[in-house]
């Protein structure tokens, strides 16, 4: 699938651009976005009162506690602004914790929510800075952690997507016994707020520069990135306050668009991710055959994308290919939901919440029966409850 092929927002708040009209898409960089697209305009878009979004809450036995962590990798200069110094990037940390302790986290910084309205929210939706950031999510900053050792999961979020669009996600495997490392990828997107308080927007989406990187050059970017979180949770003076609660050996990846692309080049050069995870996302590369032999699952929104294919068919280990009817590009994050609560019609026919649960559950699913060695039915094949989720041979 060319890289070219965009993404267009028909009904969507623009609220990561994410309406896939040509396949399992990543928002691309080799062709520019038409003014219309980028700046998310919805002329259906009727101006609320007052915004009050929510996430689903988590199902799992355990509340979700939160930590942002910064962490600079001294070693490797910023692969998309040199002029910067150091590879700064800001990570989420979800964790099993104690109900009833810690203060609610917002869902973003202000700078970060004024981005994402500046880069993404369609006009005429009356949304402000200070009512996305207090998106309820469920997740409690300081919450006290319960006890254990837990497998560590590290989530990608979609190209121009930040970090946040993953959370309820994030929220639900911490529910289940995860720690969640929720990684903003700095330029990549529309803020994330660095250590420094500043939160610099994203200097690699135009497309149409002739120093625009590649998907895979983007992947292979991510991989380090993620690596190097990997090696600040888990090695010597850890860079999280509650490292104790992860299981070194036990660490897992998942991603959506190019965020899910990357867990391959990751798989590759880090054989401590056992197991991966990508919802929607074109590959870039496509994995060699029999590269990649530990449990992959994959969850894409009902076209024939030529990399996934060819993809499946090289795996050689543990897999699963899961279409979901009726959905999109964006179903797999948060996107569509908050879309909803501010009353944008629907861009696809599977509701925003049902769209959610299938993922939070079938993500679930894969890791606890890939980490945590708890064989899952659900993902034997087609379920009577689950009639929208077909199994792909």
């Amino acid at each position: 699938m060319a890289f070219h092929r965009r993404i267009s927002i028909t009904a969507v708040l623009a609220l990561a651009a994410s309406v896939a009209t040509t396949g399992a898409a990543v928002a691309a960089t080799a062709a520019p976005l038409p003014a219309s697209a980028r700046a998310g305009v919805v002329a259906s878009a009727t101006p609320a009162a007052a915004f009050q979004g929510s996430l689903p809450a988590p199902t799992g036995r355990f509340a979700a506690g939160e930590d942002v962590v910064h962490l600079t990798d001294w070693r490797r200069p910023d692969p998309w602004v040199p002029s910067a110094g150091p590879r700064q990037l800001t990570v989420s940390m979800f964790y099993p914790a104690v109900a009833g302790t810690g203060t609610q986290a917002p869902y973003m910084t202000l700078a970060e929510a004024a981005g994402f309205i500046q880069y993404r929210v369609p006009a005429g939706t009356g949304i402000t800075a200070q009512e996305l950031s207090d998106v309820t999510t469920h997740a409690y900053d300081g919450a006290r952690a319960v006890h254990g050792k837990y497998p560590l999961i590290v989530l990608s979020p979609g190209f121009e997507n930040p970090r946040t669009t993953l959370t309820s996600l994030a929220t639900e495997l911490a529910s289940h016994g995860y720690v969640v490392a929720l990684v903003g990828h700095t330029y990549e997107d529309s803020g994330e707020t660095l250590a420094n308080g500043q939160t610099p927007s994203c200097a690699i989406c135009d497309g149409s520069s002739p120093t625009a990187p590649s998907p895979d050059q983007i992947t292979a970017s991510r991989a380090k990135d993620v690596s190097f979180v990997i090696d600040q949770l888990t090695h010597g003076n850890c860079a999280w306050r509650l490292s104790e609660l992860i299981d070194k050996h036990s660490v897992g990846m998942a991603g959506h668009s190019i965020g899910g692309a990357a867990t391959v080049d990751t798989m590759l050069s880090d054989p401590r991710v056992l197991a991966g995870a990508n919802l929607d996302g074109t590959f870039f590369p496509v994995p060699a055959a029999g590269r990649i032999t530990r449990p992959y699952l994959m969850m894409s929104h009902g076209l024939q994308d030529p990399t996934w294919i060819q993809t499946y068919a090289n795996l050689g280990g543990y897999k699963r290919w899961l279409d979901v009817v009726g959905s999109n590009h964006a179903t797999f994050t948060d996107i569509p939901i908050l879309a909803q609560e501010v009353g944008l019609p629907a861009p696809s026919p599977i509701d925003p919440l049902r769209g959610a649960t299938i993922t939070r559950e079938y993500v679930t699913a894969f890791f606890d029966q890939s980490l945590k060695g708890i064989h899952q039915p659900l993902l034997d094949g087609p379920t009577p409850g689950n009639p929208d989720v077909l199994f792909e041979d």
